[in-house]
C-alpha cells in the first residue's frame, strides 16, 4: 500500500522571505510596536551614545526599545527568555531587524535607561489611549493579612 505523505527532509535548504516585511501579515502585533516607537521621542536614550564613531557599534537604542515593548505585550519580562525569542520566535525577530543582541546586554539596556525607558512607557500608554486601544482607570488590590492554619504542619 502506497502511502501519499508530504516529504519532510531536514537536509533541504530553504530560505527565508528576502524582506522582514513578507514574514508576518500587515496587522501583527510587532508592525504596530515598530510603527510606534517610530513616532515616539527617543532623544534620552541616543544622548547616551557618543556621536563622534569613536568606541564600539551598539544596538540601535530604538531597536532595543522596540523589543522590550514587544517582549512586555508578549508577557515576557526575562532577559535571558527575551533573548531567546529573539532566535525563535518570528515577531521578536522582525522587531528586532534580525539581529540578536545576547540576554546580558539586554539587561544593562534597562538598567542604563531605566528613567527614560518609564517615560517611554508613558509615551506608550498615551498613544495606545489615543488610538482607542487601552481603557485608563483605577486598580486596587487588597494586600491585608489573615491568619489561617494554611501550612504543611497544620494539615498533619
Amino acid at each position: 500500500m502506497a502511502y501519499n505523505l508530504l516529504p519532510s527532509d531536514r537536509e533541504e535548504g530553504y530560505l527565508m522571505p528576502p524582506s522582514l516585511r513578507e514574514w508576518l501579515e500587515e496587522g501583527h502585533l510587532a508592525w504596530f510596536i515598530v510603527d510606534a516607537v517610530g513616532q515616539m521621542d527617543l532623544e534620552q536614550f541616543y544622548a547616551a551614545y557618543w556621536s563622534d564613531g569613536w568606541g564600539a557599534a551598539a544596538y540601535d537604542p530604538g531597536m532595543m526599545e522596540a523589543v522590550l515593548l514587544y517582549a512586555y505585550c508578549r508577557g515576557v519580562r526575562s532577559s535571558r527568555r527575551i533573548a531567546q525569542a529573539l532566535e525563535e520566535d518570528v515577531g521578536f525577530r522582525v522587531v528586532a531587524a534580525n539581529q540578536q543582541p545576547e540576554f546580558r546586554t539586554i539587561c544593562r539596556f534597562r538598567a542604563e535607561h531605566e528613567k527614560a525607558l518609564e517615560g517611554l512607557f508613558v509615551q506608550a500608554l498615551r498613544m495606545c489611549r489615543e488610538a482607542g486601544l487601552v481603557k485608563l482607570g483605577v486598580v486596587a488590590l487588597d494586600g491585608s493579612k489573615e491568619a489561617a492554619s494554611a501550612s504543611l504542619a497544620a494539615l498533619t
